[in-house]
């Protein structure tokens, strides 16, 4: 994937027409239709924009998030993370400790 296509991918989670999207960040449809036909590379003005519109921009520039993973987190995995954070301490140690129990099965099968 390129820096135009992980952006692409990026506006398209956030469920945003590349008009709105542009408007956000400041730019014109236009100039926001060549960053993501890799014909224009975004300045940091607009990438800090796009982190403020909710864009992982990490993932954009270096494909990967800031944690090491492949791609920004899912809906599902957005949500799950939601729950935990409203957890108090215990019971996110509790959680913690049965995934990784969970995945330990899961490695043995």
């Amino acid at each position: 994937m390129t820096i135009g296509s992980r952006l692409r991918a990026e506006r398209s989670r956030l469920g945003l027409s590349q008009t709105d999207f542009a408007a956000l960040c400041g730019v014109a449809k236009n100039t926001q239709l060549n960053y993501e036909k890799d014909e224009r590379s975004p300045d940091a003005a607009y990438l800090l924009a796009a982190g403020q519109a909710g864009v992982d921009v990490h993932f954009v520039i270096f494909g990967s998030t800031a944690d090491g993973q492949t791609g920004p987190l899912d809906a599902f995995e957005r949500e799950v993370l939601d729950y935990l954070r409203g957890l108090n301490d215990y019971d996110k140690e509790t959680i913690r400790r049965m995934a990784y129990s969970m995945a330990e099965v899961t490695k043995l099968h």
